[in-house]
């Protein structure tokens, strides 16, 4: 009975929680289509600056307290520019997420991010490292010449999986490590620091990863080896063992 009541209390808090996002994202865009309608007449840009914007947060702030600076009614004005159509806001997201996702200025970028964000189920935080670390521009360097239609495909749906390749990143930014640029680094170094930060590496990585260990003991027509980081994918199922060469990885992918 106590765990039948702990799961009623667990749900209706996720329903709480998904409500009160909703309701946030569209009392926002609403607010931002009022400031474009009244303020700017329905234009792109506002012709009076930010003089009735200020005005505007003076006196909500003394009402509702925090929340409506100058800067968040810019940010919710922006969010109706953005999402003319209320339909393509995505509720999953929180108001957080699409504050990291307006900063982004390419449309199609921000398209990817925004999809990639669902699909992935991406923190804030996690959302500010893949843009600040140009995620968007990475892929489509890593797939060389890139025409029109995948550009679109990017945009609208984020990353498709066509193939076992598709599930690891290329190239891969590891800023989150901390190591010196030009000094030398012995594997073991490296191998020690990916574990320390074996979250982070999890999420560069890519999609449906987890770890198993660390020098793994692999048998293959009776000759072992020992492999430096080895990784399940549980939407592949199959394993992806890293062999670290300096600051080089060489990846490799095995069948189940």
């Amino acid at each position: 009975m106590i765990q039948n009541i702990s799961k009623i209390i667990v749900e209706s808090k996720k329903k709480v929680i998904t409500t009160v996002n909703t309701t946030l994202l569209d009392a926002y865009w609403n607010i931002g289509k009022l400031i474009v309608e009244q303020e700017q007449n329905g234009n792109n840009k506002s012709q009076y600056g930010s003089n009735t914007l200020g005005t505007i947060s003076k006196e909500l702030s003394k009402s509702y307290g925090k929340g409506f600076s100058v800067s968040n009614l810019q940010m919710m004005r922006r969010f109706y520019l953005v999402y003319r159509n209320q339909q393509t806001v995505s509720v999953k997201l929180s108001w957080s997420h699409y504050i990291e996702i307006l900063s982004v200025a390419d449309d199609k970028a921000r398209s990817f991010y925004q999809h990639e964000c669902e699909n992935s189920n991406w923190s804030v935080r996690e959302l500010r490292r893949q843009i600040a670390s140009s995620f968007y521009e990475r892929l489509l360097l890593s797939k060389g010449d890139v025409n029109k239609e995948k550009l679109i495909e990017l945009s609208k749906k984020g990353i498709t999986y066509s193939s076992p390749n598709d599930f690891v990143k290329d190239p891969m930014v590891l800023e989150f490590l901390g190591l010196p640029e030009e000094k030398p680094l012995l594997e073991s170094d490296l191998e020690r620091s990916l574990i320390e930060h074996i979250e982070n590496f999890l999420l560069e990585l890519g999609r449906g990863f987890m770890f198993v260990g660390s020098q793994y003991r692999i048998s293959i027509d009776g000759v072992n080896y020992y492999v430096d980081m080895v990784f399940y994918n549980k939407i592949l199922h199959a394993y992806l063992l890293i062999d670290l060469k300096w600051v080089n990885c060489d990846l490799r992918i095995m069948d189940k």
